[in-house]
């Protein structure tokens, strides 16, 4: 399996904050993480964009 690097989007804001490499399988739904922003200053969930 191929890894492939997705971008983390900010869900307040949109900024593209963090990138991280996913293997490219049998995924169906996007990747959600609660993580850091800096320019919103505090913990918001963050999504897998294309």
């Amino acid at each position: 399996m191929a890894k492939k690097k997705t971008t983390l989007a900010c869900s307040v804001c949109g900024s593209r904050n963090y990138s991280k490499s996913v293997n490219e399988g049998q995924r169906t739904e996007r990747l959600e993480v609660k993580k850091f922003c800096k320019y919103c200053k505090k913990h918001t969930l963050h999504r897998e964009t294309k």
